[in-house]
């Protein structure tokens, strides 16, 4: 009986642990269904918003090119106005004028009618002399009708057929943006972030990456990256901290922005590759991720090497040529597994690395393969994967070799693969440079 009651027991634990799990996971559904329900009904919110100040705005901007347009056209008319009552108000007054003296004559004329026979010889005379005078067959011209400007407005009736299509395909509502963020890879540093195309019906001319600290109120989005590709590499990156990205697309022909993607946050937990302050030779950025050679002294140079192993197999490590001076087939920049002081160049044992003539060296003996020449503007990356770990005895630590990476290295439009026999397990890698001339300067990443 007891046991049977155990049994009973047990499946009751086991059932109660089931239906706590299963509650637990339906309150994480749920959660999520508010979260999805608070992202539905903020970003509507938002488009409300949108649509009424951008309309707001163009109904006052149209209103005020209207009223503008529409002083301007008045004011033509008034000039018109002015200009064409001119000569008539000349004409009237000229008119106006003569009517007056012709009123004075005639007075003068029937006075000297009336006057006695002692002074109407010489009333008459005076008024036949006035008469001559005023030239009373000459008549000013008046300007026919046809000839007087007539005022007209001439209103095309098309704008408003021309605003009304325009008006009624202006803006749009889409329920989901046509580019989302797919994948957000932490570098040291540093973020990468791809994104991907969800409407395949848009044809993407550009897209545009923007970032900005997440949980920080004050801080705006910051431009990272407008260009074709689908992935980049955010750098200056705070280890630790989250961050927001978007990004957005613009059509072929089109000159405004998609919707922005839904943002997505992001993080690195590596700290930044940086150079090693303080070598002999070298001037570094505030950041430590620049490194200057400001020393040629023709007949020695020292490695610059990483302040610590931060280079990791499975990474991607790059060297951005900013500016270059002149080659040498002992320059180098490359990976090793230490950082041995006083070395002139990283062509030695326990090391790969290239030349700036594009010769690649391993373990200091030179490959038959060779790369571009790296000149300004060169990137050179590397990438290494653990191939095989062979077991570690007394006998093949003293052979060697015991450790073996896959190594590419690319420069250009080009890249050699080898293996790497390295003499101890790593899993983690310093990277230098040296160069005999001056003007070299490298970002690392």
């Amino acid at each position: 009986m007891s046991a049977e009651v155990d049994a009973l027991l047990q499946e009751a634990k086991e059932s109660i642990e089931a239906a706590q799990n299963y509650r637990s996971e339906l309150q994480q559904r749920l959660h999520g269904l508010n979260q999805a329900r608070k992202q539905v009904r903020g970003s509507s919110g938002q488009a409300r918003e949108a649509l009424r100040r951008h309309f707001a705005e163009l109904q006052a901007a149209a209103t005020r090119l209207l009223t503008e347009r529409l002083s301007s056209l008045l004011a033509e008319v008034d000039s018109m106005e002015a200009d064409s009552v001119k000569p008539l108000d000349d004409c009237q007054s000229l008119i106006e004028h003569g009517v007056g003296q012709a009123d004075e004559l005639l007075r003068e004329g029937e006075a000297a009618l009336r006057c006695g026979l002692g002074e109407k010889e010489d009333k008459l005379g005076s008024f036949t002399k006035k008469a001559m005078h005023i030239q009373l067959d000459s008549l000013p011209e008046v300007p026919a009708l046809v000839d007087v400007p007539s005022v007209s407005a001439q209103l095309d009736d098309s704008l408003l057929g021309l605003l009304r299509d325009r008006v009624s395909r202006h803006g749009s509502v889409s329920s989901h943006p046509p580019v989302q963020i797919e994948e957000l890879q932490e570098r040291p540093g540093s973020i990468l972030v791809r994104w991907c195309k969800v409407d395949e019906d848009f044809a993407a001319a550009d897209y545009r990456l923007q970032y900005r600290r997440s949980g920080s109120g004050g801080s705006q989005y910051e431009d990272s990256y407008i260009g074709r590709d689908c992935e980049f590499l955010v750098l200056h990156m705070d280890p630790h901290t989250d961050y927001l990205f978007r990004v957005c697309a613009r059509g072929e022909g089109r000159t405004e922005w998609s919707p922005w993607s839904i943002p997505q946050t992001g993080y690195t937990t590596l700290a930044p590759h940086e150079w090693c302050p303080g070598t002999e030779g070298y001037i570094l950025s505030s950041r430590r991720n620049i490194a200057l050679c400001n020393d040629s002294s023709q007949t020695h140079c020292q490695v610059l090497y990483s302040k610590s192993p931060t280079y990791f197999c499975g990474q991607t490590l790059t060297f951005k040529i900013s500016a270059a001076g002149q080659l040498d087939r002992r320059d180098s920049l490359g990976v090793c597994v230490d950082n041995q002081r006083g070395a002139e160049s990283l062509q030695k044992d326990q090391a790969v690395c290239i030349s700036t003539n594009g010769a690649v060296f391993v373990n200091g003996k030179e490959m038959t393969n060779q790369l571009p020449a790296i000149t300004t503007g060169s990137a050179v990356t590397f990438d290494m994967e653990v191939v095989n770990l062979f077991p570690i005895s007394n006998n093949n630590l003293s052979e060697g070799c015991n450790f073996k990476l896959r190594v590419t290295i690319g420069s250009g439009n080009r890249e050699v693969v080898f293996d790497w026999l390295v003499d101890q397990a790593v899993d983690c890698l310093f990277f230098g440079c040296s160069f005999l001339h001056s003007g070299w300067k490298v970002l690392v990443f």
